[in-house]
């Protein structure tokens, strides 16, 4: 992508920028795929339980509503709040760094644009260091 068509993206939602539904749906499940294969990320996926198939679903709804398309999410749920719905769940230092790395891995792997993914690492970094419950 060339600076004219990083202009031109300007004011587009990351939801349009990745590519839509099929985009999400495609990192979500490279995501969640490469938690369940990666040993490095044996924390991460030890919270999860053994079905991912919830959780899958859930994030995918959730990514399209908060990146700027349909609020799938909250059509469903209503209002995220992460942090509460995060509460059971053990999320420290490590749970957080492997969830942030096994995103960026499945966002390279699925080859989420290099500006846009820049900036959805600092958005998801921000969300899970938050997220932090011990």
């Amino acid at each position: 992508m060339s600076d004219s068509d990083d202009e031109q993206k300007q004011g587009t939602s990351a939801f349009e920028i990745i590519g839509g539904e099929p985009a999400i749906h495609a990192l979500v499940e490279r995501f969640y795929d490469l938690m369940d294969l990666e040993p490095g990320y044996a924390a991460l996926r030890a919270a999860h339980g053994t079905d991912l198939a919830s959780a899958r679903e859930k994030l995918n709804w959730f990514l399209c509503g908060w990146m700027g398309g349909p609020q799938h999410y909250q059509e469903r749920f209503g209002h995220p709040r992460l942090r509460m719905r995060h509460m059971p769940f053990k999320i420290g230092i490590l749970e957080r760094d492997q969830w942030l790395a096994c995103m960026d891995q499945a966002m390279g792997e699925v080859a989420v644009h290099e500006v846009l993914r820049t900036r959805l690492k600092e958005s998801f970094f921000q969300t899970a260091d938050w997220m932090r419950n011990v």
